[in-house]
């Protein structure tokens, strides 16, 4: 459904994207996974016929510097950095943008009801929440039916309960036969919504790998913070350190470090010994 083959991007004398080539099948969920400046935006960018580039870029088979207008009709987008016109309301924003990609809204509860908005389509857009606006913006994304689905860092100002409600419509999307491209800086969205991850470094493919193992790949650890009482701080250094555990004290307690997937570990190995953890904080 997206081909792309030998993408280069420069600014200057800035190399954004570098000879990147990579493909996402229909019904498939990609991720694009790199540090701030790694080229994820330059790429969508790129997709979407916003910035020149060389190499080429194929949706559903067709060019989108040959055809932009063709191949934009198959894309639907949502940005990191949302734009309306906060004096609109929800049901003027749909048409608006409706009548922009010149497709017809047979009733306004289709478009609105699947992201949970029915009930707020008269409220202008200023006065909606931020995870009401994502919504809202999604909503416009599938305003005709794209088969295509491209997101930039969908959840990055989000709250967590925004965040939970958000990712389980994208869900509900791809399940629906959505292709899907994204970008994320959060492991549990790429583990719940990709079939692939592609890492890039310095605007190149590093590797490509399913992102059930993207964590082990990476090397990604956790970091958690085990509040303890005075008296058990000691204690529970000796016992992690002997079980192997890279642990060290802070004001609070101890900070231990685990790999991704095994949080709980130490605080089972303490409440064996019958030390017991009174709080705890996590840091990936």
């Amino acid at each position: 459904m997206i081909a792309i083959s030998n993408l280069t991007k420069q600014f200057g004398s800035f190399t954004a994207v570098d000879d990147l080539s990579l493909t996402v099948a229909a019904n498939e969920a990609l991720a694009l996974w790199g540090q701030n400046g790694a080229g994820k935006t330059t790429v969508i960018k790129c997709l979407l016929g916003l910035l020149r580039h060389r190499g080429s870029i194929e949706v559903g088979g067709i060019n989108i510097q040959r055809q932009g207008r063709a191949a934009r009709r198959l894309i639907g987008y949502v940005p990191q950095e949302l734009a309306f016109y906060e004096d609109m309301n929800a049901a003027e924003t749909v048409m608006h943008f409706a009548r922009l990609r010149k497709v017809t809204v047979d009733s306004m509860s289709s478009i609105l009801a699947p992201v949970g908005l029915a009930e707020h389509a008269r409220k202008p857009v200023g006065t909606l929440s931020g995870g009401m606006k994502q919504r809202l913006a999604l909503a416009l994304a599938l305003l005709g039916d794209p088969p295509v689905l491209v997101l930039d860092e969908p959840t990055s100002n989000l709250d967590a309960e925004a965040r939970g409600q958000f990712l389980s419509l994208l869900t509900q999307v791809k399940s629906a036969g959505k292709t899907v491209l994204f970008t994320s800086h959060r492991l549990d969205e790429v583990e719940a919504l990709a079939d692939r991850v592609l890492v890039m470094r310095q605007g190149q493919e590093a590797f490509t790998a399913p992102a059930s193992q993207l964590a082990q790949r990476l090397n990604l650890r956790t970091q958690i913070k085990l509040h303890l009482s005075p008296e058990q701080i000691d204690p529970a250094l000796g016992l992690l350190s002997a079980d192997g555990f890279q642990v060290r004290r802070n004001g609070v307690g101890i900070i231990v470090d685990v790999p991704h997937g095994a949080k709980a570990s130490p605080i089972h190995a303490l409440s064996r010994a019958d030390i017991v953890v009174t709080d705890f904080e996590t840091e990936q």
